[in-house]
Parts: structure tokens; sequence; C-alpha cells
């Protein structure tokens, strides 16, 4: 059974032979800067037949109550039509956790991918296969192998909230479409020497036992922090800390690695409320850790007085 059923230790829930999918996706297609000579009732067609795939393809092997679906969102902005049904966009991915006996959602994954190349025709299947990434054309496939990578690495961090290593089989899938991933003169992001900050990188990170204390992070922020706010925050504030301290250990070995600058994408203003009820050494400590692991929302650390 899923972990997320540790949120809910209150009820008691019976199995159904019905498996219900993941995820609760929303997928939109912005395609403003396309000229009129395309059909726009194209990208409409785009954006519905993704968020089928989406949510209607089992992507893990458990059963998912209604509300344990995943809440994420993507957003395609197409910026250029590279001619014959090829366009070039962005990619923002987002993805939140329910923080257990509370309303609120702590986001998961706040990433934008600013490469993704793709060929679409009207009505073509999206259609993705785990042992053939490739497809028949790379340029078909990319679209569909993204977001496959992009669900897994969501799924991986889920689990790891919940279940310490529970992640491990979803990051191992990302880093499967890596190794397989399509190529073409077009396509990037799949290769360690595109970027220091893209798909290899992230999944390799992710999959690195250089990187094995991600995890133990992960964990401590969500299970052993957050989750337990509600009923003693004191005790939800030191998960936390534990967790920065153990980001600060893999900073100390790996200065700048994508993975902590995934971590904190989206973050920051929940950090703060956190700590601005602690005690004086708490928000010193958190201050000190954030000043060097989270160098963007540095000025947002500063309120930690």
């Amino acid at each position: 059974m899923h972990k997320r059923l540790l949120i809910a230790l209150l009820i008691t829930l019976s199995y159904s032979q019905v498996h219900s999918q993941e995820l609760q996706a929303r997928f939109n297609v912005i395609a403003s800067k396309v000229g009129t000579q395309i059909d726009p009732k194209i990208f409409n067609t785009l954006q519905g037949a993704v968020t089928n795939f989406l949510n209607n393809r089992r992507w893990t092997n458990d059963v998912f109550q209604p509300s344990e679906k995943i809440q994420c969102n993507f957003l395609l902005t197409i910026e250029k039509d590279l001619g014959k049904n090829v366009f070039k966009g962005k990619l923002m991915v987002q993805a939140a956790r329910p923080i257990y006996n509370t309303t609120y959602d702590s986001p998961l994954l706040n990433f934008l991918d600013d490469n993704v190349t793709f060929k679409y025709v009207e009505f073509q299947p999206i259609e993705f296969n785990d042992n053939r990434v490739q497809g028949n054309d790379p340029l078909v496939a990319n679209l569909t192998a993204t977001l496959a990578y992009y669900v897994n690495i969501i799924l991986g961090f889920d689990y790891d909230s919940f279940g310490l290593r529970s992640g491990d089989q979803y990051f191992q899938k990302a880093w499967n479409i890596v190794n397989n991933a399509p190529e073409n003169s077009d396509i990037n992001g799949w290769k360690s020497f595109e970027g220091l900050r893209n798909r290899y990188w992230l999944a390799e990170n992710l999959n690195s036992n250089r990187f094995a204390l991600m995890h133990d992070a992960l964990y401590a922020y969500y299970r052993s922090g957050m989750d337990l706010f509600y009923e003693n925050e004191d005790a939800g504030r030191i998960g936390i800390l534990n967790c920065l301290n153990y980001l600060n250990f893999i900073n100390t070995e790996n200065p700048s690695s994508m993975a902590l600058q995934v971590f904190f994408q989206g973050k920051s203003n929940e950090i703060v409320k956190v700590f601005s009820k602690g005690t004086d050494e708490q928000k010193t400590k958190a201050k000190e850790l954030l000043s060097k692991l989270d160098v963007t929302n540095a000025a947002a650390y500063k309120e930690l007085k």
C-alpha cells in the first residue's frame, strides 16, 4: 500500500479491486508565440490528449485512493514553430504533497525545463513505453519521454517523503529514461555535456551514492518535519533542521549540485514561516544553513531574526 496512507492514520480504508490512478494532473498549453499559420485547435487537442495520458496511465503498482492522488501541474509554453509539426518550448512542472491533519499542500517540485523540442500532429497517439523510450520517431517520442521522466521524479519525491528510500524505484525509472532517451540534433537536455542543470543531472544526482543523504533529507523534511507540526511544532522544526543538516553535508561534498537547487525551489516562504516562531537558537541555526544552501533566496531568510 502506498506510503501516503500514513497521512490518514485515523481512517480505516477498505481495499477495492478497482485501482485509482496516481495523479491528479493539469496540463495546459500556451501557444501565443506561434504564428497564425498553425491552427490553435491543434494545441487544444494536444492539451486534452496529454491530460488523459497523465491521469489515466498506471504509473505504479500501488493502490491510490482518490484522496491520495498527487496534485501536479504541467505548463507547456510553445516558443518556436520549427516547421514540419516540430515545436520548441518550455515545460513548468509543479507538484505538491498534503501535510498531515491540515488543508495545506507543501511543494514537492517546482521546476522549469527550458528545452523541450517535440513533434506533434493533431490526433496522433500520446504513448510511452518504458522498454522503448525512443519510439518510432525520436521527435514524437521526446514529449512523452520528458513527461514520463518528470512523473517518475514526482513519484520518487512523493514516496521518499512518506517512507525512507521508498522512491528509489521511480528515480531509477527516470534514470532509465535518461539512458535511453530519444536522440536527434534538435533534442537537448538528456546528456551530461548539454548543461549543468538539466534532466540528466537531476536524475544522476537522485540515483548517485554521493547524494544518498538526499533521500534522508526528503523524509526528514516532510515526514519528520512538516507532518509533525499539528501535534508538536518544536519537533517539526527539529525534523526540518535535521533535513538542512543532511543537505549541508551533501553541499559540502557536492557544492551547487542540481538536486539541492531543485529541492529549495518554491520552499523559501514555507521555511521562513516554519522558523518564524522558533527559538532564537533555531532561527540562528536555520539562517546559517540556509544562507549557504539556498543562496538564491538568501534575502528571504534575513527575516529570521
